[in-house]
């Protein structure tokens, strides 16, 4: 899905001003969805941590409302995928360009750094408060750890946990929104898709933090580092961890859309020349 910006005054422009580059629209529209999306999660995280104001269903609802509205801010004009383990399953399964992958995620990876440095800025003094050091501590406002930081749970108990869920998140994104296979959701779409990371994050949340997502991590974890987090690389055995919600998220994502290709679309009726390719997130 993308979408053609057009001067109003066209006719009167030379040719070089008379049209933005659809793409130069799509990264826009990925940069705000995912901004959107990582100021309400990390926020919520913030709040819960700093704040001492709710819990983790609190957690997991502010990310699904942040899924949701960020879906809404991008959807028209990129498809919001607003998460590269999505762009790149799109792109071997669903028919999405190559050349623009790179754009995606750097977007999405830039929506997600600056969302955190404004959560870092606005919580700044509650964080000081309950974590004046920035440790490990606090550092799960924003980038994920094993077992959330308490659990005996390895690296590669965190990498199977991502690949898992990642998995889960991309097999029913491509279910809702083929056209083949679901009914018509009006523009309830985004909110479907939200409440599956309300449900992944109530279900899958105890061994890593359920990032799925390696722009929602990598992004925050670079500000939180940028900005006094000297662990932020690290887990609670001292060992890098930053590698895990990357890399598990993009095999999961794969995994998922394989699922879903294999194991459902090629038994759906054939598309209606209506139908067209599904990009949401």
């Amino acid at each position: 899905m993308t979408a053609t910006v057009v001067d109003p005054t066209d006719v009167d422009l030379p040719s070089t001003k008379r049209r933005i580059p659809p793409i130069a629209g799509e990264v826009a529209a990925e940069f705000f969805g995912t901004l959107i999306l990582v100021l309400f999660g990390v926020g919520v995280v913030a709040q819960v941590v700093a704040g001492g104001l709710g819990d983790h269903d609190s957690i997991a609802w502010a990310w699904g409302f942040g899924v949701t509205l960020g879906i809404y801010v991008a959807a028209r004009v990129s498809g919001a995928h607003l998460n590269p383990a999505v762009t790149v399953a799109l792109a071997l399964f669903q028919g999405f360009s190559w050349r623009k992958v790179a754009p995606y995620i750097a977007a999405q990876t830039a929506g997600a750094f600056i969302a955190a440095l404004l959560v870092r800025w606005n919580y700044s003094e509650a964080l000081a408060l309950v974590d004046p050091g920035h440790t490990i501590k606090s550092q799960s406002v924003f980038s994920t750890l094993p077992g959330n930081g308490l659990l005996p749970v390895s690296e590669f108990g965190a990498l199977r946990d991502q690949i898992i869920g990642t998995a889960i998140l991309v097999f029913l994104i491509f279910v809702i929104t083929d056209a083949r296979n679901s009914v018509e959701f009006a523009n309830l779409t985004p909110l479907i898709i939200g409440l599956v990371v309300v449900g992944i994050g109530m279900a899958w949340g105890t061994d890593a933090g359920y990032a799925i997502n390696p722009a929602r991590d990598f992004g925050p974890r670079l500000a939180s580092y940028l900005t006094g987090y000297g662990t932020a690389w690290r887990d609670q055995y001292g060992n890098f961890y930053f590698w895990v919600p990357i890399i598990g998220p993009l095999i999961g994502g794969v995994i998922g859309g394989a699922m879903y290709k294999f194991g459902i679309s090629r038994f759906l009726p054939k598309p209606s020349k209506s139908d067209e390719p599904a990009q949401s997130r």
